[in-house]
């Protein structure tokens, strides 16, 4: 399995993230993407290989250009406005206000992010077109003959929506690798997403379309974050009707609740017969991720590959959580050559 992976994740690299009432070190650091390669050159996964270049057009398929636009101008109109440290939101347009898009980047910040823990920086724009490229890179490998790829995403990207960002997500890479597969000719694709966090972004990119199933199993929204999307009763809209899958799971879990869980969305995705499968692989389901309330082991990740394996598709891989860093590695690359070891 080939791994793509780019140094300019390190661009990303906030200062401070507000979580628990205070402002403290941001949990999605540099070492994370550098605590995977490290293990995935370790074990001899595969070949690893820098992202082509695909320019904004793939990105814009899935993301609104007013949102595109905001984030690529940001830094600048941050600095310009307030000085040289990172730019996190003053409030948000909550019931009874108007979404109309401010034109002061205080405004402007509020209006497009979800959260206070996705600081933009310095770096934040060649980090995030990046992670989409090593998305998309990994998209080609995989549509073009390749039984799977791992994209070694930095920013993770699951969180991230049509219009919005927030969850250490700007630009949702599994999403514009979904949209890649059905513009390259794939008659229809599916994204599983299996981090600790609901997948909000991806459902509400394609809840309703019929083109691309997605199963996200995550905390239960009543307990954790993001709290106000993810629950069973949404299944999609329109054409999408019965085209998302939500499974979440309380605080606790462990393999014996989980595994249920993928088997049953392993069983959907056969059903829908996709072309190509996305894995949003969050690995914060780790029993002692800092951020996290689930038990799942080390084992039991390769177990989870083998699954995923089961589904017999073209299946890329694309990272996203998982911060119990100096586990992270073992963890991550341990579904990957499960799989591997369940297809070879």
């Amino acid at each position: 399995m080939k791994t793509i992976y780019t140094d300019d994740h390190r661009l990303q690299d906030g200062k401070a993230e507000l979580i628990d009432g205070k402002l403290q070190p941001c949990f999605e650091m540099p070492r994370r993407a550098d605590i995977i390669i490290a293990r995935v050159r370790d074990v001899g996964l595969g070949e690893v290989i820098p992202p082509q270049d695909f320019g904004l057009d793939p990105v814009r398929r899935v993301h609104k250009d007013n949102f595109v636009d905001f984030l690529h101008t940001a830094w600048d109109r941050w600095v310009e406005d307030h000085g040289a440290y990172d730019a996190l939101p003053l409030n948000w347009a909550t019931r009874g206000m108007r979404a109309i898009e401010p034109e002061s980047i205080d405004g402007k910040l509020s209006y497009f992010s979800f959260d206070a823990g996705t600081p933009i920086t310095a770096g934040t724009w060649r980090a995030i077109t990046g992670s989409a490229n090593v998305a998309l890179t990994g998209q080609k490998l995989v549509a073009d003959g390749a039984r799977s790829a791992f994209a070694l995403c930095r920013p993770p990207g699951h969180h991230a929506g049509t219009d919005f960002y927030g969850g250490y997500c700007f630009f949702n890479n599994a999403a514009v690798a979904a949209q890649a597969f059905r513009d390259a000719g794939a008659g229809r694709v599916a994204i599983l997403d299996v981090d600790y966090h609901h997948g909000n972004g991806t459902q509400e990119i394609f809840y309703d379309r019929d083109d691309v199933l997605t199963i996200s199993i995550h905390a239960d929204p009543k307990q954790e974050f993001p709290f106000f999307l993810g629950f069973a009763d949404e299944t999609g809209e329109g054409r999408g009707e019965g085209h998302h899958l939500n499974l979440p799971l309380r605080w606790g879990s462990g393999w014996d609740a989980y595994r249920p869980a993928l088997e049953t969305a392993m069983g959907r995705i056969r059903d829908y017969a996709p072309d190509a499968l996305v894995v949003s692989l969050g690995v914060d389901t780790f029993e002692e991720d800092p951020i996290s309330k689930f038990k799942l082991k080390h084992d039991d990740y390769t177990t989870m590959g083998a699954i995923i394996a089961g589904g017999g598709l073209p299946t890329l891989f694309v990272m996203e959580g998982g911060y119990a860093v100096d586990a992270l590695g073992v963890n991550a690359v341990n579904v990957l050559t499960g799989f591997e070891a369940a297809v070879s």
